[in-house]
């Protein structure tokens, strides 16, 4: 008898963060089999590379050659992970100016205190 169940599907994403999380747990530079092995059997390889693959050109993370493979090593967190995503959409969109004005007029009243906060000090230190 066969089994139809599936695993769950993934969101866009989790799965980068997933790796990430994992990255950040290594001692040092980890191999994509040592990712693998930390993340569940029912990933392949292949996958764990595609995604380290995937977050080297975000610049995610580095990696260096350790013999025949490569070693890995996280360089940016989730939310730098989040940020890079928000920044790919705004930049694939004509009209900025309407899209950040939409973001804002959408925030709840903290994260709209919280952005402003956060811009006000970057222009201090930009003063600086």
């Amino acid at each position: 008898m066969t089994d139809h169940r599936r695993s769950r599907r993934r969101g866009q994403g989790e799965l980068e963060a997933q790796v990430l999380s994992v990255l950040r747990e290594a001692d040092g530079p980890a191999t994509a089999g040592w990712v693998q092995e930390r993340l569940g059997a029912d990933l392949a390889y292949t996958t764990v590379i595609t995604i380290l693959t995937r977050l080297l050109a975000k610049g995610a993370v580095s990696r260096e050659r350790a013999g025949r493979s490569f070693v890995w090593t996280p360089v940016s967190d989730q939310a730098g992970l989040a940020a890079h995503r928000m920044r790919r959409l705004l930049d694939g969109e004509s009209d900025r100016e309407a899209v950040l004005a939409s973001f804002v007029t959408s925030l709840q009243p903290d994260d709209e205190r919280l952005l402003r906060d956060l811009l006000g000090r970057a222009e201090d230190e930009e003063k600086d």
